[in-house]
């Protein structure tokens, strides 16, 4: 009989099969797309072209034919079509683009994809539109083209593929940690370190659903790694930046949770409170107004580095850090001068 399991991994969707005793000779493109819902032969061939498909452990071409016993494994970069998308016309902030990806510096406040509640005014909508004679985007999935993320009140830069076959091949660089990711964050406290890693499993919040937490013991959740270092000391907040090994969800804002340093004004995990300082009436002031300066948890993507998924070449690309949280960082720098 055959086994059949999915998992859906944020933004990809692996599935490992294993083909019965009985499995007659068969194409693998034509093998999966028998057994996959919703799943196209033609995403199954670009998968299969970017070595995301692997039969035995080794990739295969989607001319293989399947034989009794195979153990199949095929990474997709993203899941079935959920809702309809409607193209809105939503300005861009373009860093780059060329043929095959795009890449953007995303604003604070921008959804990147439609649910819970935000199923228009998001980062595909704007995509769908801007990117409406491009094939993949015209199928109208809710996640074409992404191979990443940032939460809607993250700042920074995202690539984002324009064919299926960059998508694959984006998406197995992202999957394989293979990509290289950096964060600049606002933290409550004075780290004891100057660099440091975080580790702990990360998964849903077992009392709220919509947070994430970390469960030390390792039993639940999925592995987190997160690297950091000082890059400036500013009293009772410190700025860092931050290196991501993977790429879990709210991964930067619950591991600094977890080590008791939450993010500046970071509503979800404790850093919208008056975590340290004095109690005077005056500083009490000054840190609501930087919470009024930047209504948001102080992170930004700043450096996003990979593989160009047709030259083969390393691309990477920097943002500048928003008005936002330089006009809070200047703040802190001139409080601690009259401290």
């Amino acid at each position: 009989m055959m086994e059949d399991l999915q998992e859906i991994i944020e933004l990809y969707e692996h599935f490992h099969i294993v083909a019965d005793k009985g499995q007659g000779l068969l194409r693998i493109d034509k093998f999966l797309s028998n057994r996959l819902e919703n799943v196209s032969r033609t995403r199954i061939q670009a998968a299969a072209s970017a070595g995301n498909i692997l039969v035995n452990d080794h990739p295969a071409r989607p001319s293989y034919k399947v034989k009794p016993g195979d153990v199949i494994s095929i990474l997709l970069p993203h899941p079935p079509r959920e809702i309809e998308i409607i193209p809105e016309d939503i300005p861009l902030d373009i860093i780059y683009e060329d043929d095959d990806i795009i890449v953007l510096n995303k604003q604070a406040g921008l959804v990147v994809h439609p649910g819970h509640g935000n199923y228009t005014g998001t980062l595909v909508n704007a995509l769908a539109y801007h990117l409406k004679d491009i094939p993949l985007f015209q199928e109208g999935k809710i996640r074409a083209g992404l191979v990443h993320r940032l939460d809607k009140n993250t700042s920074g830069i995202l690539v984002v593929a324009k064919t299926e076959i960059a998508h694959n091949r984006l998406a197995k660089q992202f999957y394989d940690r293979t990509s290289d990711r950096k964060y600049i964050a606002l933290v409550w406290g004075n780290l004891k370190d100057d660099t440091g890693t975080i580790t702990g499993h990360i998964g849903r919040n077992p009392r709220d659903r919509t947070k994430m937490y970390v469960f030390p013991d390792g039993k639940e959740g999925k592995p987190g790694i997160t690297h950091y270092t000082v890059l400036e000391r500013l009293g009772y907040v410190t700025l860092v930046e931050c290196k991501l090994e993977t790429g879990r969800t709210h991964q930067i804002r619950v591991h600094f949770q977890y080590i008791k340093h939450p993010l500046f004004n970071d509503e979800e995990y404790g850093g919208d409170q008056i975590l340290r300082g004095t109690t005077f009436t005056k500083y009490k002031q000054f840190v609501k107004n930087c919470f009024s300066i930047l209504p948001r948890q102080a992170l930004h993507a700043k450096y996003l580095g990979f593989k160009h998924p047709v030259s083969g070449e390393w691309v990477q690309f920097t943002s500048a850090l928003p008005e936002d949280m330089n006009t809070v960082i200047e703040k802190w720098r001139n409080y601690i001068v009259g401290m």
